[in-house]
């Protein structure tokens, strides 16, 4: 797999911003690892920067500033730049809790989106459909009716955003519950990279690992894991982890936890921020918080009983005993105010 020098990868994106914006720019380039941020500060374009840095930041769980700098271009009038900073200030400010700013995001990416037409460039006509279909899918919320469904605009975006937009598609087919074709968009994906993108490739290991764990092949699954956390640790992209915890069905436990610790607690503090934004945007209709109330274990184990695991395949999986797993289902189910197992399904991610 190729791995172009910095100033290689920077002097690419710079010669490709002499007359239309790229979004998702760090996202979107193959930068060698463990020089994200120098790769950063040689963009000579002050926005297109400005935006990669914003993304830096939110990709490495520092919310705040990706906020702050995405702020800045909400309302650009250039697309390509304020469906980036849109998309950025939507997801920090969701693991922020500040909601109305992340609705108010959404909001303008759904406005923009509507805006684009026959006569806007192709590339941002494509830089349209990603974001809008990837900000509704990635909140598991149906599909703006702006958002043509058809997947022909994939074709159209640059390599980093098109590997982005195939694990948009395999995320959309793990929530149909069609976890082979899951399996098959994302591992396909990666089989085909001439060249490392990290952050699609973290978000298409990622979303291989939740195919294959909903398929309960474990081993499959912890390969795909090791291979993102492999990628994210050059860089500390630990965000994508926090992300994706609850879905993982406890691989982060299992693999990172005795290893990394410090890296571990830091994904459990994203988990919870990002999941209690995620939830009140999600579902604000129902009144509650989606099993708000649970740690990350009684939660994963509650997710794996929601499936239809033994106590036996739990008790192996995690490395715990029957009785601890027992024991979790039992504070999970007293928590949710619940008294049987089939019932966990409604408060688990959908």
């Amino acid at each position: 797999m190729k791995d172009l020098s910095v100033n290689e990868t920077a002097k690419k994106l710079n010669q490709n911003q002499q007359s239309l914006h790229v979004a998702m720019p760090f996202l979107n380039t193959p930068y060698k690892l463990g020089s994200a941020k120098e790769f950063i500060n040689q963009i000579e374009d002050k926005d297109t920067r400005q935006i990669a840095l914003a993304e830096y930041y939110y990709f490495s769980g520092l919310s705040a500033k990706a906020s702050d700098i995405a702020e800045e271009y909400l309302t650009h009038q250039d697309i390509a730049l304020r469906l980036s900073a849109c998309w950025i200030y939507g997801y920090a400010n969701m693991a922020l809790d500040r909601i109305t700013r992340a609705k108010q995001a959404i909001h303008q990416i759904q406005t923009t989106v509507a805006s684009i037409d026959e006569n806007t460039p192709l590339i941002y006509q494509a830089y349209g459909k990603c974001v809008g279909t990837g900000a509704n899918v990635l909140l598991h919320l149906p599909l703006s009716e702006n958002i043509n469904t058809s997947n022909d605009y994939i074709s159209i975006l640059p390599k980093g955003l098109r590997l982005f937009a195939l694990y948009i598609q395999a995320h959309q087919a793990y929530l149909d519950k069609q976890y082979g074709v899951c399996i098959g968009i994302s591992e396909t994906a990666l089989i085909m990279e001439s060249e490392l993108y990290p952050i699609p490739t973290i978000y298409l290991h990622l979303v291989a690992a939740m195919g294959h764990m909903s398929m309960r092949q474990s081993e499959q699954a912890k390969d795909h894991l090791l291979k993102a956390w492999e990628i994210a640790q050059k860089d500390d992209m630990i965000e994508p982890f926090g992300e994706h915890h609850g879905l993982l069905g406890g691989l982060l436990e299992i693999l990172l936890r005795k290893d990394y610790p410090d890296d571990f607690n830091r994904i459990i503090n994203i988990t919870y921020s990002f999941s209690a934004g995620w939830r009140k945007i999600h579902n604000p209709e129902t009144g509650h918080n989606v099993a708000d109330d649970l740690t990350t274990m009684e939660f994963t184990v509650a997710m794996l009983a929601a499936r239809k695991w033994s106590n036996k395949e739990i008790s192996a999986h995690l490395n715990i005993s029957i009785n601890t797993v027992k024991m979790h289902i039992s504070s999970a189910l007293q928590k949710l105010g619940i008294s049987k197992r089939s019932e966990l399904s409604q408060f688990m991610l959908k």
